[in-house]
Order: C-alpha cells, then sequence, then structure tokens
C-alpha cells in the first residue's frame, strides 16, 4: 500500500507501516501465553509500527461454551438457540481482546480492546456461519491516530451498520482468520500476521509425518486447497479473502523467534516439485443412499434440503443404474452426520430408498499442487503408492491442484507417510534457494 495517506487539514503526511497481528487461541490460553503476546506486541510498538491484533478465544474456551450450551439444552433433545449461541460464543474473544489491552497497558503500551462491532465488521446475518458483508474501520484508524495499539475481538461481527437492527454475528471456525484477512485489506495494511503454535506451513502434519518440513512461500491456490482437506493452520475462507485482495500472509509461531511461511503469490509456481504438500482430513463421514431411483431431479430432491440446512457436502459418488435403481454416495463433515441424516430421513422416505446408511470411521488423504491436473502420471504414482500400502481406496475426488481419497480412518497415518515418502517431499525444493525473502 502507499505509505503516505491524506491528511484532512490539507497536507499529506507519511505514516508508520501498519501491521495486522493475529494471534490464535493457544497463543493467549491462559496469563503467561498472554504476557509473552503482549511483550511482543509492545516490541513491535516500540520499533515505531502501527498495529491492529486479532485475538481468538483463550485455549479451549470456544470448545467449553459449546459443551456447556448443548449440557443445557441437549437433555430435552433441543439444540441451542442460533442467536443466543453466537451471543455467548462471543463472549470468548471479548476476553482475549480486553485481557491482552490490560497486559499491554501493564507493560506500559497504550492500547484499546474493540469488539467486532466497535472495529465496524458487518456480515450477512447468518448464525454460526456468517460471512463479511463490509468494514468500516473508522473507529480503528481513529484509536491508531491516538496512537493506541487496537485489539479487536476476532470471529465475530454485527448483522447490520444500524445499531438499533444489529445482532451479534459469529463467522465459524477459525473466524479469527477471516477477522485478520479482512481488517488488512479494508486498512490496507503492510503486513498480515498469523501467530500459532506451529512455525508456518509444513508439507505434512509434523504429528503424523515426522519429516516433515516446512515450506518458505506457498501460493493461494495450493493453500486453499490444503485448507479445505484438513490443514488446520489457516481457515479456508481468510486464504479466500486474501487472494480476492492481494493479502499476503506470513504463518509463524507465537512461541519461537522463527521464520514462517507467506502465503502469497508464487512467481516460481512452474518450476517447483508438482505436489507442495499432504493434507488430511478425519471430520468427515461418508452417507449413502441405497436404490434411489434412477431419474431425473433425483440429485436435487437428495442436495437441495441439505444446502438448505447449510450442511456442506463435498465428494460425490453415483453408481451406474441398474433396474431403475442407483445408489448416491457422498461426505460430510462428521460433525454435521446427525444433522445431515436427519435432513435425509425424510428424503430417503420420499424418494422411496431402500436404505439410508452412514460410516463416521472414514478420512480424507489429498496431494496438493499447482497443474497437478495437467501432469500425468500422478494420480497413478498416488493410487499405487496407497496399494502398495495396504491402503484401500473408497472414493475419489479431482481438482486442478489436488487429488482426494477417502480410505479408512484407521490407515490414514499410514496414508500420509506413505505419500509423504512416495513424492519426496522431505527433501528441500531446489527452488527455494532462489526466493529472496
Amino acid at each position: 500500500m502507499p505509505a503516505a495517506e491524506h491528511d484532512p487539514h490539507g497536507a499529506d503526511q507519511r505514516r508508520p507501516p501498519l501491521a495486522v497481528l493475529k494471534f490464535g487461541g493457544s497463543s493467549v490460553a491462559n496469563a503467561e501465553r498472554i504476557r509473552a503476546a503482549a511483550a511482543r506486541i509492545a516490541r513491535e510498538r516500540r520499533a515505531g509500527a502501527e498495529l491492529v491484533v486479532v485475538v481468538s478465544a483463550m485455549g479451549d474456551t470456544t470448545d467449553e461454551l459449546l459443551a456447556l450450551a448443548d449440557a443445557l439444552t441437549g437433555e430435552a433433545g433441543a439444540e441451542p438457540d442460533p442467536r443466543e449461541l453466537d451471543m455467548l460464543l462471543a463472549t470468548g474473544e471479548h476476553q482475549s481482546a480486553t485481557l491482552v489491552s490490560m497486559a499491554l497497558h501493564a507493560q506500559g503500551v497504550r492500547a484499546i480492546s474493540l469488539t467486532g462491532a466497535q472495529a465496524g465488521i458487518t456480515t450477512d446475518g447468518r448464525y454460526g456461519k456468517a460471512r463479511i458483508a463490509n468494514i468500516e474501520p473508522r473507529r480503528v484508524r481513529t484509536e491508531l491516530d491516538h496512537g493506541n495499539v487496537v485489539i479487536v475481538a476476532g470471529f465475530q461481527g454485527q448483522s447490520s451498520a444500524a445499531a438499533d437492527l444489529a445482532e451479534t454475528t459469529t463467522l465459524g471456525r477459525g473466524g479469527s482468520d477471516t477477522t485478520a484477512v479482512a481488517l488488512a485489506a479494508a486498512l490496507r495494511a503492510d503486513q498480515c500476521r498469523i501467530f500459532t503454535d506451529v512455525r508456518g506451513i509444513f508439507t505434512a502434519d509434523p504429528r503424523l509425518e515426522p519429516e516433515a518440513r516446512q515450506l518458505i512461500v506457498i501460493g493461494y491456490e495450493e493453500m486453499l486447497e490444503l485448507a479445505h482437506q484438513g490443514a488446520g493452520v489457516m481457515q479456508t475462507r481468510a486464504v479466500e479473502l486474501a487472494w480476492v485482495n492481494d493479502v499476503e500472509i506470513e504463518v509463524l509461531s507465537s512461541f519461537e523467534d522463527a521464520p514462517g511461511t507467506r502465503i502469497t503469490e508464487d512467481p516460481l509456481v512452474e518450476q517447483r516439485n508438482k505436489v507442495r504438500g499432504i493434507a488430511h482430513d478425519r471430520n468427515v463421514a461418508k452417507v449413502t443412499l441405497v436404490a434411489v431411483p434412477d431419474r431425473p431431479g433425483v440429485a436435487r430432491s437428495v442436495f437441495q434440503p441439505l444446502a438448505e440446512a447449510a450442511i456442506n457436502v463435498d465428494m460425490i459418488v453415483q453408481n451406474v443404474g441398474h433396474g431403475g435403481t442407483t445408489d448416491m454416495s457422498f461426505t460430510v463433515p462428521r460433525v454435521e452426520l446427525a444433522r445431515a441424516k436427519k435432513v435425509l430421513a425424510a428424503v430417503s422416505e420420499e424418494l422411496g430408498a431402500q436404505e439410508l446408511t452412514s460410516d463416521d470411521s472414514v478420512a480424507k488423504v489429498s496431494i496438493v499442487g499447482a497443474g497437478l491436473h495437467n501432469a500425468p502420471g500422478y494420480a497413478a504414482r498416488m493410487f499405487g503408492t496407497l496399494a502398495d500400502a495396504g491402503v484401500n481406496i473408497e472414493m475419489i475426488s479431482t481438482s486442478e491442484v489436488r487429488i482426494t481419497c477417502m480410505i479408512a480412518e484407521a490407515e490414514l497415518e499410514t496414508a500420509v507417510r506413505a505419500l509423504h515418502a512416495a513424492f519426496e517431499l522431505a527433501r528441500p525444493d531446489p527452488v527455494d534457494a532462489a526466493v529472496v525473502r
């Protein structure tokens, strides 16, 4: 972004660099970690940068609040009211923001905490999975002009810019990443850094593959697929937003001073190894409608009610019809399985399906890399590697930059390690030597 902005008194003045920093739940999990995060923020502020800091809820606060809500409503066979649930969950980030602000005050740094609404974030109004509709960061800019570090509660916004009509809404799991990227875009920040409990993006999950290697840089498209296929370091919508708005992100550790991974347009993508990483996802379940009528309109009858219930469907396989019927299998998030079965029970009966079955003991494993679709041999190599490792493939899905297989969850670690070795991902990419940091 340009370093100079318009001075309301009629003269242009040069501003210091502006950075948006985001600290995840593990980074603010307790008083000691909040003090450490505040110390890092204080160092950067004293070096002259203007700072907007986005925070997640402390540690497992969101899960604990969800469990409490479920305990109060589940015994009655009900689900928490969506509005009240969003009001409850938003308090986790409120706590973190105020505590980080207090920690900065204790270290002699001026700071102020803001809710998502106070920061000017408005959403489309959907509870639990709201999307950011607009950001009007006048309050944020004013506080920066007053010399404050601005601490924004992530994961949330309000449904309308009109205060008397506004409702608190949350952005879904990982929504604080989206808050940070959206603010960086709206403020035209010089930097957007995501602090988490890992050093950056790796070629595979180091907990499953000890030989996983940290990437120096990865393109938006590849990162989007890794995130979509289960790499939990970044939220999918945050990567989409960064790509659309040309916001470069650096993912790095809260707990050590080490270079992270930059997510940006990669000019050397054509020269790199085709496979850049292995992603896996345990949050998946398979649903099968057995012997549904094989006629036009059946797919719409199945998937439209799921869409109306905001249940995401991923891999879809429909068998060749025999005797006027066919089997239809697809995957949904495991956490949505109970709701999906409830929706599909009526659909199954209406269509006259023979049976509705489900399996929540499956997982997905993917290879990801730009240009995979146009590179012959990679699919065969993936399938052959899994076969040699004794891993059976149940379903297959592809895109321009990934190949995904659904397998038994019990075989996931075997699959990840076998694929990581087969595509030689532990070996440094020779192109990395040419990357200028």
